[in-house]
């Protein structure tokens, strides 16, 4: 598979792409409303709700994590996730634009 070749995008381009890989797994999109549901930071709690493997449940952590959409704060021995209200409130700003763009054409 060759590279994406990101560079040729616009920043915003590639920044609704990054974004949108946070749903494009279900696991992760189970992830963020458990964080929802939540009023603290949720530790070992995702495994036991959602129901999927710890490993399996981490790597998608790391990947919610470094898209930014959620902070993870040690405690004791372990890592307490929440979400990172600042990225989403500008994910929603960058994907709400995306979305209320108008169709100027009726080609088909």
């Amino acid at each position: 598979m060759g590279l994406t070749k990101s560079e040729i995008f616009s920043e915003t381009q590639n920044q609704i792409a990054s974004l949108a890989k946070a749903f494009a797994h279900p696991a992760r999109v189970a992830i963020l409303h458990q964080l929802f549901k939540s009023n603290t930071c949720i530790c070992g709690d995702l495994v036991e709700e959602i129901g999927l493997a710890q490993a399996t449940i981490s790597q998608h952590l790391r990947e919610l994590k470094s898209l930014g959409l959620i902070k993870g704060n040690i405690e004791g021995t372990s890592v307490c996730y929440c979400i990172d209200e600042n990225k989403w409130t500008e994910m929603k700003q960058v994907l709400t634009s995306f979305f209320n763009q108008e169709i100027k054409n009726n080609c088909c």
